[in-house]
């Protein structure tokens, strides 16, 4: 099963985290992607996706990640068989805010019908826990390989 990174990020740390893992996830075939440069039309439901997003301003997406959802709105695909997981990044001093990217990610998936898989990681940038060391860890508990035995 190929495994597609998506990653939304305004300062760049929701790169570093997709690249840290993909290198966690190199057993399998991975490939990672900027949603900016991502048509959303490229969506596979054999492959298994992982969303690294990250939120701006008042709880929002990415600008990165704006398009590539706006397209999900205006299209409104099926994509009732595809399967995600979500590792949200944000900031806890933002309160109700917190994390909302990663979960607007998630809903907006869900919506077109895709099915989230595994714990949606919220990493708080207010910790002293490292978002690469955080998603590596998580990513140990991802079911990719019983995804592929269904």
């Amino acid at each position: 099963m190929r495994v597609i990174i998506l990653f939304g990020s305004e300062i760049g740390t929701g790169e570093a985290v997709a690249d840290h893992l993909a290198d966690e996830l190199r057993a399998h075939e991975v490939s990672v992607y900027d949603m900016m440069d991502f048509d959303p039309g490229d969506l596979e439901l054999g492959d298994f996706h992982i969303i690294v997003c990250s939120t701006y301003g008042d709880g929002d997406l990415p600008t990165g990640a704006e398009p590539f959802f706006d397209h999900l709105d205006a299209t409104r695909p099926d994509l009732t068989g595809l399967r995600f997981a979500v590792f949200g990044l944000g900031d806890s001093v933002y309160g109700d805010t917190f994390n909302r990217g990663g979960e607007i990610a998630a809903e907006k998936l869900a919506a077109r019908g895709a099915v989230q898989v595994g714990e949606h990681a919220r990493h708080d940038a207010s910790t002293e826990i490292k978002a690469k060391d955080m998603a590596a860890e998580w990513a140990t508990r991802l079911p990719i390989d019983a995804l592929v035995d269904a």
